[in-house]
């Protein structure tokens, strides 16, 4: 059990955690059980959890679920994304440190969307998950147009509770079939963080993704890139001109992910992040006036 510590400062998302618990509850018992357990940053994480619980009880059933194997940020409620605490629940994906080379891309992306056209632009996320992505676009671009879209049920319920305070609308569906109509050919960004794990390897994933995140966050298909696919077919038609579709994936499977963008008629571009170890395919839509294909 390896899962990093998460920062303890405050954000704008969410309001600062309540104050620590005073003695005799031991910082070196739950120190003690987190390192029998497995987890690498047991110290880190007993502070998180005396800082998180009210009550020993409470701090009780906090440690127990994270001996058990449950992620820490389903233990306390709330990941640390892009220097913003995200709310994160049971059976939802837990936004990673990588996408956060992803967010920054496409807020450059906004700003000069926002730049060229004179209005809010129409910002996307699709494969929402938590909503984090859109929950931080939102907070730092300001002035957006924002919707989101999940087929979790349990992640739609917990992106609205991180995107509605953006005035965001969040939808549950199969991605672009879950959005309202009215937005073909609008979006300015289009941020698609879809699953790109290939099948045969989910297996190999820590056991606290696969076995508390849901499967449909991960397995991406054969080679990884089903989803992908699915999307870039798609997205010229809900792209505006001069728009844009950000995707996520792994560097080896770059080269088949620009494959499909081209052949859907997007522009494309790889860029990457050797820190984070991250991989986005940015897909413009040609400025109207060049034919746009349809979905192959």
């Amino acid at each position: 059990m390896s899962s990093p510590p998460l920062p303890s400062h405050p954000s704008p998302l969410t309001s600062p955690l309540p104050a620590p618990l005073s003695a005799p509850h031991s910082r070196a018992t739950v120190i003690s059980e987190l390192r029998a357990a497995g987890c690498v940053f047991a110290e880190d994480e007993a502070e998180l959890l005396l800082s998180s619980a009210h009550t020993a009880a409470e701090l009780a059933a906090m440690v127990e679920r994270r001996v058990i194997g449950l992620p820490l940020e389903h233990v306390v409620g709330w990941a640390e994304f892009y220097g913003r605490r995200v709310t994160v629940g049971p059976g939802v994906f837990v936004p990673r440190r990588r996408t956060e080379f992803l967010v920054g891309q496409a807020v450059g992306l906004g700003h000069r969307a926002g730049d060229r056209t004179g209005r809010a632009p129409v910002v996307v996320d699709l494969c929402c998950g938590s909503g984090a992505v859109g929950a931080v676009l939102a907070d730092v671009l300001d002035r957006i147009e924002l919707h989101a879209a999940d087929i979790e049920p349990a992640a739609v319920r917990c992106a609205r509770r991180n995107v509605a305070p953006a005035g965001g609308a969040v939808y549950e569906g199969d991605l672009f079939d879950a959005l309202p109509g009215g937005l073909r050919g609008r979006i300015d960004v289009l941020v698609a963080n879809v699953p790109y794990v290939p099948t045969g390897e989910v297996g190999l994933l820590p056991p606290e993704a696969r076995e508390y995140e849901p499967l449909v966050a991960l397995d991406g298909g054969a080679d990884g890139l089903d989803v992908l696919r699915r999307v870039t077919a798609a997205a010229p038609q809900w792209l505006a001109p001069g728009g844009h579709l950000l995707v996520e994936t792994s560097e080896r499977q770059a080269p088949h992910a620009v494959e499909a963008f081209t052949r859907n008629g997007l522009l494309p571009r790889v860029t990457g992040s050797e820190e984070l170890y991250a991989t986005v395919i940015i897909g413009t839509r040609p400025a109207e006036g060049r034919a746009i294909p349809g979905p192959s």
